[in-house]
């Protein structure tokens, strides 16, 4: 066994995956604790749905087009200037952002910086977990998003359990100091995997969409991705217009992410038993149905409950095997460039998502928003299909 070999689903390798899950955990749990903040910002801003959800969209989306960068910056440097860079961008993003008084400069302070906070703390240290494994890659990768979905767990309820005992901008200041501090906690860990594979000649995107199987996990990413970050930003606010109380209602996000940790860890580990393209279409399959759950709720908070329970397990299953499917199809050489170029797709549905629901909220109703982002989910187990 040469050295490589010994080294690879180690415990040194765990102890990667590990950090890697403390990353997602800091970036995903600010990032999708939004919705605990949208009412607060909406009534001090005097915004609709629309424009205050935007901020929530040009966050994710800049995670994911910056992800195209930040995976080939870690390519090349390894993971840990890149955590580090993480940790100064939450940190300043959110800082800026308790001093704005205008929505727009929210966009840019919140935008950016927890933007590519998420960048770099998300593909960069999931295409890492990679180069670390070979036997237990999708269960490695499955630990390393896990922390996306603890994240949400934690972060929307002590959100709004903060806000409610504080204010939205005390809030962003306790989670700029803690969160800064856990990704400088990450860094100390990350390095780069003994079976990465340098790309010093990144392919373009426009090169792998010529490829027949890189465009359909492209194609059907972006339906996806249109309806999966709707309840992110909306179901904190459709509960409380139900009569659920708010830290109840921020709960729902939080239940999102407790069940994707069974899709991520669940799922990531019969990959390698059942068969990994056939979960991931079932994950597909299960975030599509799951959202005529929430459009059928009404006012019942069990069955808002049950919706989050599917969706989470169907999301957790599609950000658990994304990496292990492009690293079987495309392989290790420069897995984190790939990554994040599949993830603009992600871009394009989470920029366009959220402010599309949120202008048929205001024009229509909840139900109209709903049942769009179901559809453009079933689109996307339809283009999967294809694969």
């Amino acid at each position: 066994m040469d050295a490589t070999s010994a080294q690879l689903d180690s415990a040194r390798s765990w102890s990667v995956a590990f950090a890697a899950a403390l990353s997602t955990f800091v970036v995903f749990g600010v990032a999708y604790s939004f919705g605990a903040f949208f009412s607060s910002m909406a009534d001090e801003f005097n915004t609709g749905s629309g424009a205050t959800s935007l901020i929530f969209s040009v966050t994710i989306s800049l995670s994911f087009v910056l992800g195209l960068f930040t995976g080939r910056w870690a390519d090349r440097v390894g993971p840990r200037p890149v955590l580090v860079a993480a940790a100064v961008s939450l940190t300043g993003g959110l800082l800026l952002t308790t001093l704005v008084t205008s929505i727009w400069l929210g966009y840019l302070t919140y935008g950016i910086g927890v933007g590519f906070a998420v960048a770099c703390g998300y593909v960069p240290m999931v295409a890492t977990v990679g180069g670390w494994f070979e036997k237990h890659r999708s269960s490695a990768l499955g630990v390393a998003v896990a922390g996306i979905g603890l994240g949400t767990l934690v972060g929307s309820p002590l959100a709004a359990r903060l806000i409610e005992a504080t204010s939205w901008r005390t809030t962003y200041v306790i989670f700029a100091l803690g969160g800064g501090l856990l990704l400088l906690l990450a860094a100390a860990t990350a390095k780069r995997g003994p079976a990465a594979v340098d790309a010093p000649n990144p392919r373009p995107i426009n090169e792998l969409l010529r490829l027949r199987d890189f465009r359909l996990l492209y194609i059907s990413s972006l339906f996806a991705t249109f309806g999966l970050f709707v309840p992110f930003v909306f179901l904190t606010d459709y509960a409380k217009n139900n009569n659920v109380d708010d830290v109840a209602a921020a709960a729902l996000v939080g239940f999102i992410g407790g069940s994707s940790v069974v899709g991520r860890l669940g799922l990531g580990a019969l990959a390698d038993r059942l068969g990994l393209l056939r979960l991931y279409r079932l994950s597909f399959l299960v975030m599509g149905v799951s959202h005529f759950i929430w459009l059928g709720s009404g006012s019942s908070y069990p069955l808002m409950v049950l919706y989050t329970l599917v969706l989470g397990i169907g999301y957790g299953g599609f950000i658990a095997l994304s990496p292990a499917v492009v690293a079987e199809r495309f392989g290790l050489e420069g897995l984190g460039g790939i990554i994040g170029t599949l993830y603009t797709a992600a871009a394009v549905g989470s920029l366009l998502g959220p402010p599309a629901a949120g202008a048929l909220i205001d024009a229509f109703n909840y139900e109209v928003a709903i049942t769009l982002a179901g559809v453009l989910s079933c689109v996307a187990v339809v283009v999967l299909a294809r694969l």
